[in-house]
C-alpha cells in the first residue's frame, strides 16, 4: 500500500506503478445486486440459464459499468492520500472494455499514476492508469484513466 500526503510526494511518483490489488471473484449476486441498483437487467448478465445456452461467453458476464466501478475500491488496496480536505472523482480520460468478465471470473487491479498536475496552490489533478487483468485471461478486462483531485 502506497500512501501519500502531499501533491509533491505524487509528483515525484509519475511513471511509477503503484501497486496491484487483491484477487476478488465477481458473483452472480454482486451481478444482480449491480442491476438492481442501475435498473440494467439485460439476460446476458442476470439470466444464468440463458447466458449458459445463448451468450457467447457460456455464463452471465458482468456489466462493464460494474467492472469500472470496482476500480475504485480495489485503488484503495494500492495507494491512498492522506492530509487531505478533499478528495474528489473528477472523471476518465479514457475506458475501454475489452475482455468480457463472466460469473465466478477473479479480477485484480493494476495502478499506474501517469501524471500529477498543479491545479492551484492547494490541490493537484491526478491521472491513474488502471487495468482490470482476468485471472487465467491473455487481455484485462479493462483498461481506464481515472481522474482524481486532491485538495490539501
Amino acid at each position: 500500500m502506497r500512501t501519500f500526503t502531499s501533491g509533491e510526494q505524487l509528483s515525484t511518483a509519475v511513471g511509477e506503478h503503484l501497486g496491484t490489488s487483491e484477487w476478488l471473484e465477481i458473483s452472480q449476486d454482486r451481478i444482480n445486486a449491480f442491476a438492481d441498483a442501475t435498473g440494467d437487467h439485460q439476460w446476458i448478465h442476470v439470466d444464468v440459464a440463458r447466458a449458459a445456452t445463448e451468450s457467447p461467453y457460456g455464463a452471465p458476464i458482468a456489466h462493464g459499468f460494474l467492472s469500472l466501478s470496482l476500480v475504485s475500491m480495489l485503488n484503495w488496496q494500492i495507494y491512498t492520500v492522506d492530509h487531505t480536505r478533499l478528495a474528489l472523482n473528477y472523471g476518465t480520460n479514457k475506458v475501454r472494455f475489452i475482455s468480457p468478465v463472466t460469473v465466478g471470473a477473479r479480477v485484480r487491479l493494476h495502478s499506474t499514476l501517469t501524471s500529477v498536475t498543479n491545479v492551484d496552490s492547494d490541490a493537484v489533478q491526478v491521472v491513474v492508469t488502471s487495468l482490470l487483468e482476468i485471472a487465467g485471461e491473455p487481455k484485462p478486462a479493462l483498461v481506464a484513466d481515472l481522474i482524481g483531485r486532491y485538495i490539501f
